[in-house]
């Protein structure tokens, strides 16, 4: 649960500013468009740092790590509240930025260390249930906070929660696998294993057609012709659904992992293709925001799973790479939808969001038992009996 709330803790940071975009405008005197650097510096520095900074922090031990890494975003908090210019504050959260890749390259081969190999994705989906609840409330908690104590406050009260989870960390998580045991990490050697790559790109293609959707979800609602207000609904649809795909992922995962990322990936798809025809309906528009909440949410957790199993004894570089990937299909699904937008109205905003999710269906399909193997559950039922096991 530590893990879960150091999640929580810094997807929140990550999306902090975005909620006080006035308030900081406000402060600082700079446009709003500036302060988005805020947010844009912070994904930057995580694609340039992510790789080299899992290489030369091979050998320290993976708890005193992920607790100098929580400490470090903490810090970048307090700096942002105390910061006299905003030049200050953007330098800043490049500090947390930096520590915030390192965090999340450690974070899941500390959990998969930590439990058995056949519980890896139970625990994968409990400490991404602090990742969904950041993802869903981070930007309105955010807003709440600037508005009722202040964005320096907010940015000072969030620094404070991370000073006190690296504290508990500190004391109260275990060691986990001696990092003198498991080899340096390699991205070559984790590129070259069997469907590394392939995961690496199927889950930033998923996110990329999340953001397509999700960061314009206010055009789409005002194109269907639903009143202004089902903007907060439909957040809140997504993430109590998010948390209902985690339970399901996690009683799935293990047992019946490749079977379930197919139809999670297949759900999420036909949402996208079914939303422009049926969006406009309340009710359907509830079912279907749902419905790509839960199996987009399930389909993280697979994913993750799935990296830290291709990766073998070089699942922190394969991990690292992911997290390299995924902030970048983050960036680039704002982009895109953004094109999308322009081109093609609010409306068709799904059916875009639909094209990368396609693309990583094929690849998820195609990769085959390399990249997504199917789980003991699976083998079973797919095992064919020899003849003198047939009655």
């Amino acid at each position: 649960m530590i893990l879960a709330a150091i999640g929580f803790t810094s997807i929140t940071t990550e999306l902090l500013p975005a909620g006080l975009l006035p308030q900081i405008s406000s402060g600082f005197g700079v446009p709003e468009p500036q302060v988005g650097y805020l947010a844009t510096g912070y994904a930057g520095i995580i694609v340039i740092t992510v790789l080299p900074l899992t290489k030369i922090c091979a050998r320290v031990p993976r708890k005193t790590l992920l607790v100098l890494a929580v400490a470090a975003i903490a810090l970048s908090n307090v700096l942002v509240a105390f910061s006299p210019t905003f030049a200050v504050s953007v330098s800043a959260r490049l500090i947390g930025g930096i520590a915030h890749g390192l965090l999340w390259s450690v974070m899941a081969p500390f959990v998969a260390r930590l439990v058995r190999e056949f519980k890896v994705g139970k625990a994968m989906a409990i400490v991404f249930g602090g990742n969904n609840l950041g993802l869903a409330v981070g930007t309105p908690l955010s807003t709440a906070l600037g508005s009722a104590v202040g964005w320096r406050e907010a940015f000072l009260l969030l620094g404070g929660a991370g000073a006190f989870l690296a504290l508990l960390a500190l004391w109260l998580l275990p060691k986990g696998t001696d990092v003198a045991d498991t080899p340096r990490p390699s991205l070559r050697l984790a590129a070259a294993r069997k469907g590394v790559i392939l995961i690496a790109l199927a889950w930033p293609l998923l996110l990329l057609g999340r953001f397509t959707l999700f960061t314009y979800i206010a055009p789409f609602i005002s194109a269907a012709g639903l009143p202004s207000h089902t903007i907060s609904f439909a957040l809140s649809i997504i993430g109590v659904s998010g948390l209902a795909g985690l339970w399901i992922a996690g009683i799935t995962v293990d047992r019946q992992p490749r079977r379930a990322v197919l139809t999670a990936t297949a759900l999420m798809t036909g949402a996208y293709l079914v939303l422009p025809v049926l969006g406009g309906n309340p009710a359907f528009f509830v079912a279907l925001m749902f419905i790509w909440g839960a199996s987009l949410n399930a389909a993280g957790v697979y994913n993750q799973t799935a990296i830290l199993r291709a990766g073998g004894p070089h699942r922190d570089a394969a991990n690292s790479l992911q997290v390299l990937t995924t902030q970048l299909g983050i960036a680039v699904g704002a982009l895109y939808g953004g094109f999308a937008l322009t081109l093609g109205g609010g409306l068709l905003l799904p059916w875009a969001a639909a094209v990368p999710a396609l693309v990583a269906i094929l690849i998820i399909f195609l990769g085959g038992a390399a990249s997504y193997p199917p789980g003991p559950g699976e083998r079973k039922d797919l095992r064919v009996a020899s003849p003198a096991e047939q009655p």
